[in-house]
């Protein structure tokens, strides 16, 4: 697998484009928002040799669009099967695999540990809201299972 730094050097136009897109002084001084903290994230940690991919969650319209005609809505994202579902976990904005060396009865056998990370913008705290208490529900539950689960505001050790 090749990390940042590899690609970076065999990209060095595309990574100084990149450098500048999400370190300008003006982001540094704002903080950044949620998707500059994102990205910044998903950088880290395939600079860290593992992946990291965004993970959508939603529904369709209950509706259709043309006709107005009630539809089953098609819901999208880990642990989205159902709107009671969604209200009491919250899934996180990257989902990711971690390679991992296992030792001792196993050594040099290397797994994939599931990651899961929800990234806040920078400063945010947490209050305990209806929807970070979901997102801390999963973050628990994947953490519990074995999981590598975290909220962030920027870079993140593997």
């Amino acid at each position: 697998m090749t990390t940042y730094a590899d690609w970076a050097q065999a990209h060095p136009i595309a990574a100084a484009a990149l450098t500048r897109i999400l370190c300008t002084d003006a982001t540094h001084h704002r903080g950044g928002s949620e998707a500059l903290v994102q990205q910044r994230v998903r950088i880290s940690v395939a600079d860290q040799g593992a992946m990291a991919w965004r993970n959508n969650v939603g529904a369709t319209p209950a509706r259709c669009p043309d006709c107005n005609a009630p539809q089953v809505p098609i819901r999208f994202g880990l642990a989205n099967d159902s709107s009671r579902l969604n209200k009491r976990i919250k899934s996180s904005d990257l989902i990711g695999c971690i390679p991992r060396t296992i030792t001792p009865a196993m050594v040099g056998t290397t797994i994939g540990q599931f990651a899961a990370i929800e990234c806040k913008r920078a400063g945010w705290k947490y209050t305990g809201t209806d929807r970070e208490a979901g997102q801390a529900a999963w973050l628990a539950l994947i953490s519990r299972l074995g999981g590598f689960a975290r909220f962030t505001t920027g870079e993140i050790e593997l």
